[in-house]
């Protein structure tokens, strides 16, 4: 899994995820995605690259998600395919 971070302004990020989002991968992103969910109000989260996504890559999401709704943001999910978009619906996110 690997994971960039593009800056659109002072209070907004764009986290862009490639690969699987499987325990490993968890494991892999965790530490940068949790930098900038504590540094910026607003994620956009394109998972246009994520192949796989098992039930800890939705801990992960939801994690940070609530990190940032804590500090009066929101993290949004943006072009999952459509393997991981029917694990989303089907888990109610």
């Amino acid at each position: 899994m690997e994971l960039t971070v593009e800056h659109l302004d002072p209070d907004t990020a764009c986290i862009v995820l490639t690969g699987r989002l499987d325990i490993a991968g968890s494991e892999t992103i965790n530490v940068p995605f949790t930098a900038a969910a504590s540094a910026k109000r607003f994620l956009m989260v394109d998972m246009s690259g994520v192949g796989f996504l098992a039930s800890i890559g939705i801990r992960t999401l939801f994690s940070k998600a609530k990190m940032v709704q804590a500090r009066g943001g929101k993290m949004v999910i943006v072009a999952p395919p459509p393997n991981v978009s029917e694990v989303l619906e089907l888990t109610g996110v």
